[in-house]
């Protein structure tokens, strides 16, 4: 497993869903990429913060690993069966789902596809929220009012995006298949570029832990 670092801040920006599989039509000689969102954390969402102990959860969540006890579907076993290039993000939770499903194959775990952050608004303490409604309320935030507090923004997390994609597409370029284990939201990110490069989906298991998002060249 290598691993290579890359820095969001250093950017210079000047500018359980219902699975659908119709099969690739493709003439072209891009493999199939498929992004994987990580299986469960061990940090529980039951729970309620306000926005300052929310942020302080997130900390934790971005270090923390996987609840014990999870096996990789099928389905995603039998992507990694068929890929050549397997690839992760450097948080815990990602390589430890790597790990799980790649099993004695090697993988490559980069920066590049760490998960977009998730700063809450300053609400007052009055406001407490689940982590998941504060995780729909801090993205809402962080995209629509540029709420990043110093950490990445919503412009620099595109060029992330594009970048990471432009990095899987050249992966697939000879027409080899290529797996991505990161994280729910930054996947669905990469796979807009995806689609703006014409390629389409083919599977869509939507943002559920262990999710497979599959994305053929038309």
């Amino acid at each position: 497993m290598g691993v290579s670092a890359f820095s969001p801040q250093s950017l210079d920006t000047p500018a359980g869903g219902k699975v659908t599989d119709k099969g690739s039509t493709s003439r072209h000689k891009g493999g199939a990429i498929t992004l994987v969102r990580h299986g469960e954390p061990a940090l529980s969402r039951r729970v309620k913060l306000t926005a300052k102990g929310y942020g302080e959860w997130w900390a934790r969540y971005e270090v923390g690993g996987l609840l014990e006890g999870q096996q990789p579907p099928q389905v995603l076993k039998d992507y990694i069966a068929r890929a050549r290039y397997l690839l992760s993000s450097t948080r815990q939770r990602a390589l430890e789902t790597a790990r799980m499903a790649c099993g004695e194959r090697e993988f490559e775990s980069l920066d590049l596809f760490i998960e977009a952050p998730l700063p809450p608004p300053n609400f007052p303490d009055s406001l407490t929220f689940s982590p998941k409604h504060w995780g729909a309320i801090s993205r809402f935030w962080w995209w629509a009012f540029n709420n990043h507090k110093g950490q990445e923004t919503r412009r620099q997390a595109e060029v992330r995006a594009r970048k990471a994609a432009d990095f899987l597409l050249e992966r697939a370029s000879g027409g080899d298949e290529v797996v991505l284990l990161a994280h729910g939201y930054f996947n669905y990110m990469i796979s807009r570029e995806l689609k703006r490069s014409g390629y389409a989906k083919t599977h869509e298991q939507g943002f559920k832990y262990w999710g497979c998002r599959r994305y053929e060249a038309r």
